[in-house]
């Protein structure tokens, strides 16, 4: 899943549990629930394989030994996995679900930097022992291997090839992040979302989008009722199509502009 773009909107209550790590004495006060009431479903991982573990197989072979190191635990939909500017050394490896990364700023607005599901991982840019620069959240029920930058840094000593692959990843994470700044700084909304609509974005395939109003709206960084304007006036134009509630097809090419 690529990148989902840098775009500023309104921070929203997130309304859902906070994991341990993200727990600090600089962080606002949580509750923190016991592991089961968050319903965690944790087992170590003392296998390279293990054929009950869902999703595991689905990972290339440099992941399953990766995730052999750590913990696998189910999370809720709305969990804060990290927070934002606190410390924390863990890696989550998504096996199942959705994650999302996003910051604040001292307004009270929100960026996204990226979705992510499975076979991908959050949470490496805090490996240099400085704060978290992002926060992230499960956008959906998710299951991940939670991983501690000693046992990454001993998992690298014993695979030393891995060291380029997760170098790879930041560069391809930071790549995208410099596309999505210069998008928002250099269009408007139409061409944002031409952008969106004309990307791979979800993995089905270009001219597939699987997003309400709403989720768009939060990607682009403006308001839902500008998005449904300019789809509907789209949609009359014979450019897209809407083929579920949620998922547009693009039928030919978007005009340059609107």
């Amino acid at each position: 899943m690529n990148m989902s773009g840098v775009f500023p909107l309104p921070l929203r209550e997130h309304g859902g549990t906070v994991a341990p790590e993200t727990r600090s004495e600089s962080s606002a006060p949580a509750i923190m629930a016991a592991p089961h009431a968050l319903g965690w479903d944790q087992r170590r991982m003392d296998k390279e394989e293990d054929i009950n573990e869902p999703g595991l197989l689905n990972l290339p072979e440099s992941l399953r030994r990766l995730a052999s190191r750590g913990i696998a635990r189910s999370y809720r939909r709305g969990t804060l996995l990290i927070e934002e500017s606190t410390q924390g050394d863990s890696l989550y490896l998504v096996l199942t679900g959705s994650l999302r990364a996003f910051g604040c700023d001292a307004r009270g607005r929100e960026v996204t930097y990226g979705i992510y599901g499975p076979g991908e991982y959050v949470g490496e840019m805090s490996l240099d022992g400085g704060p978290r620069s992002a926060s992230v959240i499960c956008e959906l029920p998710s299951r991940c291997v939670m991983l501690t930058r000693a046992s990454l840094l001993d998992h690298i000593s014993a695979h030393p090839e891995f060291a380029f692959e997760l170098l790879t990843k930041v560069i391809r994470r930071a790549r995208a992040a410099t596309l999505s700044t210069k998008q928002l700084a250099l269009n408007d909304v139409y061409g944002r979302l031409k952008a969106f609509f004309e990307s791979d974005v979800d993995g089905n395939g270009v001219g597939d989008l699987h997003l309400t109003h709403q989720a768009m709206a939060t990607r682009l960084g403006c308001s839902r009722e500008m998005v449904s304007k300019l789809v509907k006036d789209l949609e009359h134009g014979g450019y897209l199509t809407r083929v579920a509630n949620g998922h547009y097809k693009r039928l030919k090419p978007l005009p340059q502009r609107w």
